[in-house]
């Protein structure tokens, strides 16, 4: 088994990312490391010279522009593995200079492209027909380069317009190269890198190692679209193109042609007569969705992948580097951002133990004050001011001071939603993550349709055993100010749940809410009456009352009413 994965990986046909296989190869070829190696630290360090020269010379606003455009051509030159890197900052304004930033945005598109008699060779290969057999007519030259392959355009013989990509030649070999070193940095110095993402990286470049491994599976990148397109089939705001399977391969993906425009042109978005935050706040939503909702999220939302379309949806282009989120992840995500706002950081930090960003066994009494300090001043004045932006630094110094680490799966997610926010940011300086994601994490918490989401709609609503008023409040306004929040379904599940066995606790404790410390609580009810009272008049809050009521057997509600009745004759 060893001597055939050795094999693949000489050929480069090793399909499954295996570090161990991998290494095996270049334990024996040293001077293929020494070589990559010097390229590699060569070529950044004579650019870190030039910076350190125009530094010295005061010359470095007249020559901002010929280092940006230089660091976008030795990325490019390093390969796929670099190019990767360069796009992931290209959606970070708060990390790179403006200058650099210009030309590492070309790095998601304008790409140098491959001789297309290989493209079509590839194509043959992959089709087992002659090109002009396989499309009734293609693109002479490719309508794009990416860092794994390029975009022919296409008609099928049927007449669908088509978007055809090929892999570029040779891609694995120098992919393995790369994390072979990448990984071997990472387990030497990695501890000694200034902004700490864990406690072993070597786990991290084995997680994009393994996500790259089937970025470059173009069936599986054709399975991941179909997975996503189910999961969006009910949001007309989301496009999601069509994989013809008939023309596709491990190398060659026919998909559905996409008309539309990169999120990053505003000025063509904006002659639609489209507002370019709108698309934003969809992808933003969208991209909440998946993290929260369906769990099988898009790890590479960078602006070459995200598209206006002409009818003002945003439409998904990419689906090689996806992953898939556990029920409990996502819902125990869902708490993170309520506890974020509610500043608890005592469940907040509970949570992280659940994550796995701090171990069983951690005394986390101590890490709250931190959590406190750190995160109080990133959320400012008000919530709207948070974003990661802000946090990255500080919070990268309790890093050091207390065992966090970040989990090889939670470094997409983290990437993620900091390619969004940094997308989000190009085009608006002013946007705000949260102002996007609470009134969503609201509204599904209030309208959770599965037992774990009310769960943790419980637990935020109880602290200490007390319910929280307050919160309640909070949620319903700020779930209000999305416009599709509707009260009434909401309203219809709370009666429904008071009437269920899964709602015993909760009536009891609701109960002892409006009649703790000794006090009717009417004045809080009163506040909540005021909040809904234009939105559910007591004829429609009784219609919803029985309906929810039918929905449950004469079984269920026999099992309810001694309960009740005890209680009632109990006190």
């Amino acid at each position: 088994m060893s001597q055939q994965r050795n094999q693949d990986t000489e050929d480069g046909r090793l399909t499954i990312y295996s570090p161990e296989a991998i290494a095996q190869i270049y334990r024996y070829k040293p001077w293929l490391l020494f070589w990559r190696a010097l390229v590699i630290l060569s070529s950044f360090g004579i650019f870190a010279l030039r910076l350190q020269w125009d530094k010295w010379t005061n010359q470095e606003e007249q020559n901002k522009s010929k280092r940006a455009n230089q660091l976008r051509k030795i990325l490019t030159c390093l390969g796929p593995t670099f190019i990767k890197v360069g796009q992931a900052l290209s959606t970070r304004p708060d990390l790179v200079r403006k200058d650099f930033l210009e030309e590492l945005i070309k790095l998601q598109d304008r790409l140098p492209a491959f001789d297309n008699s290989i493209a079509f060779a590839i194509i043959e290969r992959e089709l087992g027909v002659p090109v002009e057999k396989a499309y009734r007519d293609i693109s002479p030259e490719p309508v794009a380069a990416a860092s794994l392959g390029q975009v022919y355009k296409a008609t099928l013989p049927t007449g669908e317009e088509v978007a055809v990509k090929v892999q570029r030649p040779n891609l694995r070999p120098v992919i393995c190269l790369d994390l072979y070193l990448m990984r071997w940095a990472a387990k030497h110095f990695g501890r000694f890198l200034p902004l700490n993402l864990g406690h072993d990286l070597t786990l991290i470049v084995d997680e994009f190692g393994t996500k790259l491994f089937e970025e470059i599976d173009y069936q599986n990148e054709g399975r991941n679209a179909e997975k996503f397109a189910t999961n969006f089939q009910n949001n007309p705001e989301v496009k999601v193109p069509s994989i013809y399977w008939r023309y596709s391969g491990h190398q060659v993906l026919t998909l559905e042609w996409i008309y539309g425009y990169k999120l990053t042109d505003t000025d063509n978005i904006t002659a639609l007569g489209l507002d370019p935050k709108e698309i934003v706040k969809i992808g933003v939503t969208s991209g909440l969705q998946q993290l929260l909702e369906h769990g099988f999220f898009h790890a590479d939302p960078h602006p070459g992948n995200l598209f206006a379309t002409y009818d003002g949806r945003m439409a998904y282009i990419d689906f090689g580097m996806m992953d898939q989120l556990e029920e409990e992840t996502k819902e125990t995500l869902a708490s993170c951002v309520v506890d974020l706002i509610n500043k608890d950081y005592s469940s907040l930090a509970e949570n992280f133990v659940k994550l796995g960003f701090l171990t069983p066994d951690t005394d986390i009494k101590p890490i709250i004050p931190a959590l406190e300090r750190v995160l109080d001043n990133a959320i400012g004045q008000s919530v709207g001011d948070f974003n990661f932006r802000t946090i990255t630094d500080d919070f990268s110094e309790l890093v050091y001071e207390y065992p966090f680490r970040v989990p090889a799966k939670f470094a997409l997610i983290i990437r993620s939603l900091i390619t969004q926010e940094g997308l989000a940011l190009s085009l608006d300086p002013n946007f705000k993550i949260v102002e996007v994601a609470y009134p969503y994490v609201a509204k599904r918490l209030l309208t959770g349709e599965s037992p774990q989401l009310r769960r943790r709609l419980l637990d935020v609503l109880f602290k200490d055993g007390k319910f929280q008023w307050k919160r309640l409040e909070n949620m319903i306004n700020i779930a209000r100010s999305e416009g599709s929040f509707d009260i009434l379904p909401t309203a219809q599940m709370g009666i429904g749940y008071l009437l269920s066995d899964e709602g015993r606790y909760l009536r009891r404790q609701l109960l002892l809410a409006l009649t703790e410390d000794d006090r009717l609580h009417t004045e809080e009810v009163s506040r909540l009456w005021d909040l809904i009272r234009y939105d559910i008049n007591p004829q429609t809050l009784f219609t919803v009352a029985i309906d929810a009521f039918r929905e449950f057997s004469a079984r269920g509600v026999a099992a309810i009413l001694p309960d009740e009745t005890t209680s009632r004759y109990s006190g």
